[in-house]
């Protein structure tokens, strides 16, 4: 790669600012060059807001431009697996925002899209790399919280009608899922990176507060691989918002802020120690500990042009992504039919390729792009 890493980035909505944010304070690693969003316009405010020279008018020019290291998918979910696949065959990497893809089988064709081209896909999971988070799992590596007993994530905010006027997020076709697959799996990707994967999976899950196709509230009972247990909540009907993390171990309790977004994997989280003794080794081992820069998406970024840099593995792995598609197949699997579901899931699972309901709005329902921003939502048949 050239000594700046270039990128080409794809749909030009609200997360696609985080992302170019993160480029401006990475300057001096990465070059946006090129921007494209299905509607010109969009793409042109973003290019003057971030000084960007080209447009490109496709998925297929964008990638088609020699000079791009990285295409970075900023897209509604629906097409975050098939321009990752385009991204790769036109020999160029791509960062992909969450959810990679709808099924372990859109998973699995990119792993091999990897495997067959060279190239790599880095999906976005950047509320990982909170101090707060560090902070643990430096306590975790001196062994100092012991075996856990039990995890608890909340993930609670607030979602009302207006928010899906732009159609896509109220549809199974285009959303590819609800509040469990597009909101909370960063909270969880966290749990998973502190207390490893799940065994087994109950869940409901329901359209309680507005009325879409995709569900906006869940209860999941988790049995995690290490025995523990694990309970997550997620709703967009809570009026106050927050996200919450509280882990018993132990010889400790560890329990995150509130704040409702990535700022709740940051400063500060409280560890209480089972008595006065763990309480000074914890106060002595976060004394000697400094997290490192930066964090959120400008974290994430910076750990991609370190192993670009160094030859090593990229920060977070499309495996790691599986594992979180793995998580919501499960999800909703038990939720649509009552059931406990035992992980991992098999290529013969009935959701492994396909867990969109036979009723779902067609995708030229969602997709009418030119009227996002000024015509109300209206539901059907939902």
């Amino acid at each position: 790669m050239a000594e700046k890493i270039r990128v080409g980035l794809i749909g030009c909505g609200g997360i696609s600012r985080a992302h170019l944010l993160a480029y401006r304070d990475l300057a001096d690693r990465f070059e946006v060059a090129a921007l494209c969003d299905i509607l010109p316009a969009k793409a042109q405010a973003r290019a003057e807001e971030f000084g960007v020279a080209r447009i490109a008018p496709d998925i297929a020019a964008l990638c088609a431009l020699p000079d791009l290291d990285v295409i970075d998918i900023t897209t509604p979910p629906y097409l975050h697996a098939p321009f990752s696949l385009m991204a790769l065959e036109a020999g160029k990497d791509a960062f992909v925002e969450k959810p990679a893809g709808g099924t372990l089988a859109e998973i699995d064709a990119l792993i091999a899209g990897e495997q067959r081209t060279g190239k790599k896909v880095m999906p976005i999971f950047n509320y990982r790399y909170g101090f707060a988070v560090q902070r643990l799992q430096h306590l975790q590596r001196l062994g100092i919280p012991g075996r856990v007993y039990l995890s608890t994530v909340e993930t609670h905010w607030r979602r009302e009608l207006p928010y899906f006027n732009l159609r896509w997020r109220a549809g199974w076709r285009t959303a590819l899922g609800g509040a469990f697959i597009g909101h909370a799996i960063h909270a969880h990707d966290t749990l998973y990176r502190l207390i490893g994967p799940a065994r087994s999976v109950y869940a409901r899950a329901r359209a309680l507060v507005n009325p879409t196709e995709v569900e906006d509230t869940l209860a999941v009972s988790l049995e995690m691989a290490d025995g523990s247990l694990a309970a997550l909540s997620v709703t967009f009907g809570s009026w106050s918002e927050i996200s919450r993390h509280r882990y018993c171990f132990e010889n400790l309790t560890a329990e995150s802020n509130t704040s409702p977004y990535a700022g709740h994997t940051s400063d500060p989280w409280t560890f209480t120690g089972r008595t006065p003794a763990i309480d000074a080794q914890i106060k002595e081992a976060l004394a000697g500990f400094t997290p490192t820069p930066p964090e959120g998406f400008a974290g994430q970024f910076a750990r991609y042009s370190e192993a670009v840099q160094s030859g090593g593995p990229r920060p977070v792995t499309l495996s790691e992504a599986r594992d979180a598609i793995e998580l919501v197949t499960a999800v909703y699997y038990s939720a649509d039919t009552n059931q406990p579901v035992d992980l991992p899931l098999g290529v013969d699972h009935p959701y492994y390729a396909n867990c969109i309901p036979q009723n779902a709005a067609p995708l030229e329902e969602l997709t009418d792009y030119a009227h996002y921003d000024d015509s109300p939502f209206r539901p059907t048949g939902v």
